[in-house]
């Protein structure tokens, strides 16, 4: 039998936007526990991505992040003996938390000079539908496409 779940934390907003996906954005970005640097970081992208695409900086990380965030992913199950990719949706939580992740693993593997350009140029590509994170995205659900014959042997 399973343990209890672990309890889920309250998160407090960021200071600037006053959101509570800036903070889980930032706790997920932030290295060592230097929270105030990785807020600088957010924010300096944030600016950035204003200039760049002269339109509010927030609304475009979310739409952003929208993009980004899977509904579908593939689940390894043994049936028989064989192992099969099956096709299921994700709740809410995990999609938003992979969104997160790949905008910043994808942001981090950029080839610009610092972080805030780095994550600036992700934003950007991925609110137009482009980049490594979309990439990532796209795959995923072209791999759940692919495999949805197996979808009846779902958990």
């Amino acid at each position: 039998m399973r343990k209890t779940r672990a309890k889920k934390r309250i998160l407090l907003p960021d200071p600037k936007f006053n959101d509570t996906l800036v903070t889980r954005f930032v706790n997920n970005m932030m290295y060592e526990g230097k929270k105030s640097t990785a807020y600088n970081i957010f924010y300096d992208a944030i600016e950035i991505v204003a200039k760049r695409t002269e339109q509010d900086g927030l609304e475009t990380w979310k739409k952003a992040l929208a993009n980004v965030t899977p509904a579908v992913e593939v689940r390894s199950r043994r049936v028989g003996g064989a192992t099969f990719q099956i096709p299921q949706e994700i709740r809410g939580e995990r999609r938003t938390a992979l969104g997160i992740k790949w905008l910043i693993g994808s942001s981090r593997k950029r080839n610009e000079k610092s972080m805030a350009a780095k994550l600036a140029g992700e934003i950007v590509a991925a609110a137009k539908e482009e980049g490594t994170a979309f990439k990532k995205k796209e795959d995923v659900h072209r791999m759940a496409e692919a495999n949805k014959a197996y979808a009846h042997f779902r958990m």
